[in-house]
């Protein structure tokens, strides 16, 4: 298959695990980076060995098929803009967008020019993940029910060299890492339906506790913790925290509870983890992952999936589509909250296509979105 080119937008931290895991995948020839500050760019061209452009040399490169969008949130839709007016696809770091209507923008503008969308999260296609889809799919606990879905914190500060954007507009616990927890339910349960919810703001302030900013104080413009429930076309009921102001808690990641068993999905931000199941009388037991991309940080895989369904002409997985729901719904827990009233969901995407159980290393299976 003949390779496709790749060029980054963005070299901040994340772009370092894109580009490590781009070796396992044949198919994504990396052409070049790029980033508003040159030095940046050049620092990370020169880590991993590929030429360092200016933004409007890298779109204008007709090598590059896929621009990989790593900048921050407020500007995903902007220079995905751009990607795509220059004749680009684009796989966006999650997520899409700040808001529906902006994100819209970006999928009207792809759909009229015959472009593809792609966009992170892409973990949910690892091993564990697509194991436990597969027992759901296989009826391994029944009727799915109800589940719970955590991801709490006591915040960015603790650890993060600069994380004020985690604050300000675009942030938040769950612009942040709802997608990584609601992308996987999608792909285990399909489509969400309605949504309420209750978010709250702590303080106005916090101050950074990782070096080099040290002591320094930054303002909170959005939400730090919100409680959800989501109502799936299924009939399963899904309750979901996303917070900033947790110190510790003993909740599992994600749990789904069917007519049959019980079933404890591991970290939606990982490729891989231990799946427990449990059956009665209150004893889990593991269960082994049969898929592949489970052993290591893989966070290129949507892009490579994407990049074969461009070669074969077929759905790629972690779809613009997909992550346009995943958006609305994290747009809808807010709006719940300020209205008091259930939101209805009004996208509908395909659920996506199960990876095969054992491909070869790199190679992606071709069934299309279930």
């Amino acid at each position: 298959m003949r390779p496709v080119g790749i060029g980054f937008i963005g070299c901040g931290n994340i772009s370092s695990a894109y580009l490590s895991a781009s070796k396992n995948f044949p198919v994504l020839d990396i052409r070049a980076v790029a980033d508003i500050d040159p030095a940046i760019a050049k620092a990370r061209g020169d880590q991993f060995g590929v030429p360092a452009k200016s933004v409007h040399d890298l779109l204008h490169n007709d090598d590059i098929e896929i621009v990989i969008n790593l900048t921050i949130p407020k500007a995903h839709v902007g220079v995905g803009l751009h990607a795509i007016a220059a004749g680009k696809h684009v796989y966006s770091e999650k997520p899409l967008g700040i808001t529906v209507a902006e994100a819209s923008r970006l999928i009207d503008l792809a759909t009229a020019k015959g472009l593809r969308v792609g966009c992170a999260p892409d973990t949910f296609l690892g091993g564990a993940q697509q194991t436990c889809r597969k027992l759901v799919d296989h009826g391994a606990i029944g009727q799915v029910i109800a589940g719970t879905a955590f991801f709490m914190c006591p915040g960015h500060e603790e650890w993060h060299p600069n994380p004020a954007f985690y604050y300000a507009v675009g942030g938040g616990p769950v612009l942040d890492m709802a997608p990584y927890y609601i992308t996987s339910l999608v792909n285990l349960l399909g489509p969400i339906n309605r949504v309420t919810a209750i978010a709250s703001r702590s303080r106005n302030e916090r101050t950074v506790k990782s070096e080099p900013l040290k002591g320094t104080r930054i303002p909170v413009e959005v939400q730090t913790h919100v409680a959800g429930i989501l109502e799936f076309a299924t009939g399963a009921i899904v309750t979901l925290a996303m917070s900033f102001d947790v110190v510790s808690h003993g909740h599992r990641h994600i749990e789904l509870y069917g007519s049959d068993g019980s079933l404890s999905v591991p970290d939606p931000n990982t490729f891989g983890g231990q799946i427990e199941i449990s059956t009665g009388s209150g004893k889990w037991s593991p269960v082994a992952t049969e898929h592949a991309y489970s052993d290591a940080n893989y966070r290129i895989l949507g892009v490579a999936d994407m990049a074969h369904a461009i070669r074969s002409d077929h759905p790629h997985r972690a779809s613009g589509e997909l992550a346009f729901h995943v958006l609305e719904v994290m747009e809808a827990l807010q709006h719940s909250s300020d209205s008091g009233m259930h939101i209805m969901i009004e996208s509908r995407p395909l659920r996506p296509g199960a990876m095969p159980v054992s491909p070869e290393l790199g190679i992606i299976g071709r069934k299309p979105n279930a």
